[in-house]
């Protein structure tokens, strides 16, 4: 019989944990003299009584460790029901917003999507900006967690061929998980608290500079303006394109880094082949802004950076409406959302590492046509790819597709016109955030949209954030059975 009080148990830890957080910006309106504090100790005490209550009712099972099924579970359940309690001060206080909207800004933040439904955010209590913050910020460390502990146990998407990349630890999941997690959060506590003094040094306030460094290294791209990045052009794009960069590499470097272990960070296939598409893409953007609009070299240049690092990270910051450049960089940045940043990283989408094992499996079939006889193997960093990792990351690209087609259908369905359509189903499946078209793109939100639609959004972030797979086995009949 499926034994849910394992799962149970976390899940009430980490929900009664979460209200515990929502301290913080109800002492930040407090102090302030913002009468919606209320609405957040409201939200925290509702939210640590339930999670409490939970987690007391299922310790009697926590030191049973947890099963393949229960793991499933539990990574998908997680991230159901924390956007369901950070959705509470939404709508308990400003902006008083209705269950859905509410809801779509708290899995927008906890899956790192950074698409937004509210407007009017610089007239907003600066509680309410602070915790939209928050959420992005455990959103990204959570999965970190997950794409290092779950994902490559679970052998979603090819992620176990990163399993001897993990940190040599012992025990079950849970204690690994913990862990892993203590030694990541400080290299992630780290990289927020330089992001946020380098942002203050070119120039922002202070609260703008911490905000904007939670969803920076969350790659979340929650903004405190309604115009996103596009009030800090100049200087801090650069320093924004830094750390979304260094925020899309795999953490698990930056731990071996520390440690005194350069070769790794230096030698990782990935990541080199990740700077070089964001090369590549920023020359082509950069060139095609000199010599078919007219710009300037340096704004050409730092706009190219700033846009597509925070496209293909998936952090959707917008400095610009870059959909006024031309259909070509339109076109080009749709793509490169469906790229993605570094396994192990708190960027989305499909991941790098990905194309690269399917361009290696492309060459060897390409090999074995002219040669027949010959035995090729597809290799990845320099080793053999077993058929199990090949696989499932083939299943990973076919479920991808699929599951983006059917979310484009069923937004058509509710009336959207195709290029919404389209791109609200790109935006969140891959977590990219912003879509295209005068709705949802980048001078735009999701507000607009029926609620219907929003709902289905809702359902893509969730799926695309927990890699398609770890979501899709709980629904079949045979992972009940097991």
């Amino acid at each position: 019989m499926f034994d849910l009080r394992p799962v149970g148990y976390v899940i009430g830890l980490l929900v009664a944990v979460l209200g515990a957080t929502m301290l913080v910006p109800m002492g930040l309106d407090l102090v302030g003299g913002n009468p919606n504090w209320t609405a957040f100790l409201e939200a925290a005490i509702i939210t640590t009584l339930i999670g409490g209550l939970v987690a007391l009712a299922c310790a009697n099972g926590a030191g049973e460790g947890l099963s393949i099924q229960q793991t499933f579970f539990l990574t998908t359940l997680v991230w159901l029901a924390l956007p369901i309690f950070g959705a509470l001060p939404f709508v308990l206080g400003v902006p008083e917003a209705r269950a859905v909207d509410a809801f779509f800004e708290a899995m927008s933040g906890m899956t790192t999507t950074g698409a937004t439904v509210f407007e009017g955010l610089d007239q907003m209590p600066r509680g309410v900006l602070l915790w939209r913050s928050m959420l992005q910020w455990f959103g990204g460390i959570g999965i970190i967690v997950v794409a290092m502990v779950f994902l490559p146990e679970l052998r979603v998407g090819g992620m176990q061929i990163f399993r001897s990349e993990a940190f040599e630890t012992s025990g079950k999941v849970l204690p690994r998980a913990v862990q892993i997690a203590s030694r990541i959060s400080g290299v992630y506590l780290f990289l927020t608290l330089a992001c946020a003094l380098s942002f203050g040094a070119v120039g922002m306030p202070a609260f703008e500079a911490l905000n904007h460094a939670l969803t920076t290294i969350s790659t979340g791209g929650f903004s405190t303006h309604d115009a996103s990045f596009g009030l800090y052009q100049g200087v801090p794009e650069y320093v924004a394109s830094v750390f979304m960069i260094l925020a899309s590499l795999p953490f698990v470097r930056f731990v071996q880094l520390l440690a005194g272990q350069a070769r790794p960070i230096l030698r990782d296939s990935q990541i080199q082949t990740y700077l070089a598409i964001i090369a590549i893409f920023v020359l082509v953007i950069a060139a095609f802004r000199v010599l078919v609009n007219g710009d300037h070299y340096e704004h050409a240049l730092r706009e190219g950076i700033f846009n597509v690092t925070s496209i293909i990270s998936g952090t959707g910051y917008a400095s610009t409406d870059y959909q006024l450049w031309g259909n070509f960089p339109v076109i080009l940045f749709f793509f490169i959302g469906l790229i993605g940043g570094c396994a192990g990283s708190t960027a989305c989408s499909i991941k790098v590492f990905r194309y690269q094992l399917l361009f290696s499996a492309i060459r060897v079939q390409i090999k074995s046509i002219y040669a027949p006889h010959g035995l090729f193997q597809p290799r990845y960093a320099g080793r053999r790819v077993e058929e199990d990792v090949l696989s499932s990351v083939m299943s990973f690209f076919v479920y991808f597709i699929v599951t983006l087609g059917t979310i484009t259908v069923l937004l058509g369905a509710t009336g959207l016109d195709a290029t919404t359509a389209l791109s609200g189903a790109a935006a969140t499946l891959a977590n990219i955030g912003p879509g295209l078209g005068d709705m949802i793109g980048p001078s735009g939100n999701f507000a607009g949209l029926n609620d219907t639609a929003k709902w289905i959004l809702c359902v893509a972030m969730l799926i695309g954030r927990l890699e398609l797979m770890a979501v899709y086995a709980i629904l079949t009949v045979q992972f009940w059975r097991a």
